[in-house]
């Protein structure tokens, strides 16, 4: 491509990402919240080059969104009843559970914590961008650490404009809260982060 990032309309096709992904470059698209930034969670040196571009500190592990659920299989080691029943409850949605991870995931991606944090988008975009790339993706917000997330394509083109190879444009999200974070990998559920889905809500569930 002569000009960075390519533009896409979120209601394009996605399949000139494709190639992209597969060379580990970064890719931004439209959530439920914010606009993140995608990269090929199985390479390495992607995932290192977007934890560069965002200035990410090497100890934040890198969320990750699967497009269905069949996808969680290959990140996952294991998926207890009580993680079951919140994505029975909550998925599609705003809601990221934290599994075992797979030990062929790359160690920078779970910063050494052999965890990793999982979501069924509420967007169909994002859903639909992991679907044609037929992989996880990468999820972590589209802004340099300490800065807002990005909620219009062009404040993505504020922080990102010549170093992301495609942006595909969703408007204007909601923003809000962003997603609620919770470890499944124990006996007990532990709520690590409130955000659109309330605590209450997940016990209750």
């Amino acid at each position: 491509m002569d000009e960075r990032p390519h533009i896409l309309s979120a209601e394009n096709d996605y399949s000139p990402a494709l190639n992209p992904f597969r060379a580990g470059r970064i890719i931004a698209y439209p959530t439920e919240t914010f606009y993140g930034l995608c990269a090929d969670p199985f390479n390495g040196k992607a995932i290192e080059a977007l934890y560069e571009l965002k200035g990410r500190p090497p100890a934040s592990p890198m969320p990750l969104i699967i497009g269905e659920e069949g996808m969680l299989s290959s990140i996952a080691a294991e998926i207890n009843p009580e993680a079951r029943r919140l994505m029975t409850r909550f998925w599609p949605g705003p809601l990221t559970i934290i599994f075992k991870a797979r030990p062929e995931l790359p160690s920078i991606l779970t910063a050494g914590t052999g965890t990793i944090g999982v979501r069924l988008s509420g967007s169909p975009y994002a859903r639909r961008l992991s679907s044609t790339l037929s992989s996880p993706i990468t999820s972590t917000s589209a802004n340099p650490s300490g800065r807002p997330p990005a909620i219009r394509a062009d404040e993505v083109l504020g922080y990102f404009d010549g170093t992301i190879d495609i942006l595909i444009d969703g408007g204007e999200l909601k923003g809000k809260k962003g997603s609620t974070i919770v470890d499944a990998t124990g006996e007990k559920l532990v709520i690590l982060r409130e955000g659109e889905i309330t605590a209450s809500e997940i016990f209750q569930a």
